[in-house]
């Protein structure tokens, strides 16, 4: 009966901390497709080429920009949606 208890406990914790981790997975693809999306509606943004991660709420942008001040803006923009905990600006400024 013991064995029995401590069996249900180990997956009573399994199943929460498995809840938990979908949760978060959950979470970065929802704010991974906002960032896409609000990116690609900016006029000033939109037609570069970003690559867009994003891990428990950290999302690092890399890619080329034209201007300084549309990297700054991109960041901006990204820093604006919900549950973005921080963002990692790896944006190169490339004259073509």
């Amino acid at each position: 009966m013991r064995h029995l208890a401590i069996l249900l406990a180990f997956l009573l914790l399994g199943v929460c901390a498995g809840a938990a981790v979908l949760q978060e997975v959950t979470a970065d693809d929802r704010i991974y497709d906002e960032v896409i999306r609000r990116l690609a509606d900016d006029r000033d943004i939109k037609g570069n080429a970003f690559d867009i991660t994003v891990k428990e709420g950290v999302v690092t942008v890399k890619g080329t920009v034209t201007r300084d001040k549309h990297r700054q803006k991109a960041e901006k923009i990204i820093k604006k949606v919900k549950g973005v905990k921080q963002v990692v600006n790896e944006l190169v400024i490339k004259e073509f």
